[in-house]
């Protein structure tokens, strides 16, 4: 039986919670009603956020080499991927390498570093970059994605010009032990509800397509739907060589459109971001996806190259949509030629830093 989605949206509006059943009913939806289903969250998008998109840009502060066992990761333990591996940047190098996320439209920097968690001189180096970068743009929203927290960590990023703090749950907690086993689901929530509880902005999502079944999704989105996540990333794996998950392509671009809308249906006042691995699974329907999602990253991912920062931008443009912080062309921010390979991973194969051996 198919599902009146714009009367769904109707519901919403009115201030109705998504049950499990719509749900259900949205992820398992015909490709005959994709189009309704895209009009149905496209009304609860623009309701909360217009026609604006909020573009984000990552900084890798340190990759590789991490001590956890994430199967989908390709920076875990035991993986063979052949990615760049370094130790933290250098402040000014940090700073540098946002200011061209920044100076290409992003409105929120994300500063990524790989590990179980920081320790808390990790802390005060990543806060040291925080200050630099706001006295040279005030403006900037900084969220931080360190890892795991422990007591007094998140009230430590607050105090030092952190906004906002990102730990995806990334699927269900039945699942959750099929993914990883060098920490549990409930590190992850008592994660969200400290940086939450210290004031930070809290930024947790999904990683989708690892064989999840439709039940399992809708239990992860209702826990962040409960944790109260402001913003919502969904990654779409990318199935690294090296990884346990090397050669799982399980999604079609309308499946991943189907995930995005009952996201947005069940946290329709959420910042929903189509992030990691958007280029290879939503390929030519990105553009769609943007009348559910209202942000996405810019540029390179933490160890990926990314779509073209041009392309990106024009992208949005010429879908309708204008950017967070400008009038809605690309008159005003920088295009110069590195646009077309912004981000660490461009920076990295050029020389800056201290990029070690993949495979050391």
């Amino acid at each position: 039986m198919s599902t009146d989605f714009l009367a769904l949206a109707d519901r919403q509006l009115s201030g109705e919670a998504l049950s499990r059943e719509d749900a259900l009913a949205i992820l398992g939806s015909s490709d005959a009603e994709l189009l309704d289903l895209v009009a149905g969250a496209g009304r609860l998008r623009r309701e909360h956020f217009a026609n604006t998109v909020k573009v984000n840009y990552l900084v890798n502060l340190k990759s590789g080499k991490c001590p956890e066992d994430c199967s989908y990761c390709s920076q875990r333990i035991g993986s063979t991927a052949e990615i760049l591996k370094y130790t933290w940047l250098e402040a000014d190098e940090a700073v540098r390498q946002a200011a061209m996320g920044i100076e290409a439209g992003a409105s929120r920097v994300c500063l990524v570093a790989s590990g179980r968690g920081p320790k808390d001189r990790d802390v005060e180096r990543v806060n040291d970059i925080v200050g630099q970068l706001k006295q040279e743009h005030p403006e900037i929203e900084v969220c931080a994605c360190l890892g795991i927290l422990q007591d007094g960590q998140a009230e430590a990023l607050k105090s030092g010009g952190v906004d906002a703090y990102n730990h995806n749950l990334n699927t269900s907690e039945t699942r959750y032990a099929e993914i990883c086993t060098t920490h549990d689901y409930e590190d992850r929530v008592t994660t969200v509800e400290r940086a939450k509880c210290s004031g930070l902005s809290a930024c947790s999502g999904l990683i989708v397509g690892m064989g999840e079944s439709h039940d399992e999704l809708v239990d992860a989105v209702f826990a962040l739907r409960a944790l109260g996540s402001d913003s919502i990333p969904v990654n779409f794996l990318m199935p690294f060589e090296g990884t346990p998950l090397e050669g799982t392509w399980l999604l079609t671009p309308a499946d991943c459109l189907r995930i995005l809308a009952m996201v947005r249906f069940a946290c329709p006042k959420a910042e929903l971001r189509m992030a990691g691995g958007r280029e290879m699974h939503l390929r030519s329907l990105q553009p769609l996806a943007l009348h559910v999602a209202n942000s996405l990253f810019l540029g390179d991912y933490l160890t990926s190259e990314g779509q073209a920062a041009r392309a990106d931008l024009e992208m949005i443009a010429d879908a309708g949509f204008r950017i967070v912080g400008h009038d809605g062309d690309l008159q005003g921010l920088s295009l110069t030629p590195d646009a077309d390979t912004i981000g660490h991973v461009a920076i990295r194969r050029r020389g800056a830093g201290s990029a070690v051996a993949a495979n050391t």
